[in-house]
């Protein structure tokens, strides 16, 4: 990957604050109206706390640092579970300043693993694993398939993308939107909204760079 983590981050960041009022629209139609919010809060907050972290750091202490703040300053259920997937994902990235695709592969399922263990969620309830366990599914297809990283995060993209539209389908069986049973179907997931839209994010800067 020739993009550094700190330029991937900050397109992460910079979308979901982009997109503040739109996941907040989406939340508030089967949520508590809040996810654009926090999360932008959460990633401006992020980008205070990495810029003063120095560019010699590896992506396992950037990544830790992203976790740790989203924890702390973004609230709902989106802190918990986002925060411990930037945990998650810290491990594979240990002593690393340039990622394999091996190793986002480890990332990504780091990441998911954790989500799933913090919310005791699974595939299908109409949460962000909706669009984050397809991602990971077509990002493993594609490497054995012999594609570059950017190719298969872009696989990965186009996944999530399919998987916001099924949330779409489906009943919410978890969170706040659990609440409204079939009045939830419809509507996207704000969780594999914002998943998707980090994917994004990365792919974009990834097609830039090149």
């Amino acid at each position: 990957m020739s993009a550094t983590a700190y330029e991937l981050l900050k397109a992460v960041g910079d979308v979901i604050i982009a997109n503040k009022e739109f996941l907040t629209d989406l939340d508030g139609k089967i949520g508590d109206g809040d996810h654009g919010i926090n999360m932008a809060r959460g990633f401006e907050a992020v980008a205070a706390k990495t810029a003063a972290l120095g560019e010699d750091k590896d992506i396992a202490t950037i990544l830790k640092t992203v976790g740790m703040t989203l924890v702390t300053s973004v609230g709902g259920a989106a802190g918990p579970l986002y925060g411990t997937a930037f945990l998650r994902a810290a491990g594979p990235g240990q002593g690393k300043h340039e990622l394999d695709g091996a190793s986002v592969a480890l990332m990504l399922s780091a990441a998911i693993g954790g989500i799933k263990e913090r919310g005791k969620a699974t595939r299908g309830e109409k949460t962000m694993l909706d669009a984050l366990e397809p991602a990971y599914d077509a990002y493993q297809a594609a490497q054995e398939a012999g594609k570059s990283i950017a190719d298969s995060l872009a696989k990965a993209c186009q996944a999530a993308s399919e998987g916001v539209e099924y949330t779409k389908t489906i009943i919410a069986t978890k969170g706040r939107a659990s609440y409204l049973g079939e009045r939830s179907l419809g509507h996207q997931d704000p969780g594999a909204t914002s998943s998707y839209l980090m994917l994004k994010a990365v792919v974009d800067c990834l097609q830039r760079d090149k």
